[in-house]
């Protein structure tokens, strides 16, 4: 049970293709790496955002609550 030679990752990968087909994974490896820079912009904003308001000064766990008229 050692580990996996490049044989057994080349039929992995065989049947990888052979299930979802080259234009998914193409699709698909967009798709996530479109999500991983979404993700890494949305903490960045994130983190600029929790550290300062708009007036420059800093927030601290302020919540507001929203009623319904």
């Amino acid at each position: 049970m050692g580990s996996l030679s490049i044989w057994h990752w080349l039929i992995v990968l065989l049947i990888v293709v052979l299930v979802f087909g080259t234009k998914k994974l193409k699709n698909m490896g967009g798709d996530v790496g479109g999500a991983v820079n979404e993700f890494k912009k949305a903490m960045k904003d994130g983190q600029i955002s929790d550290e300062t308001d708009k007036k420059g000064t800093t927030v601290e766990g302020e919540v507001t609550e929203k009623t319904k008229n």
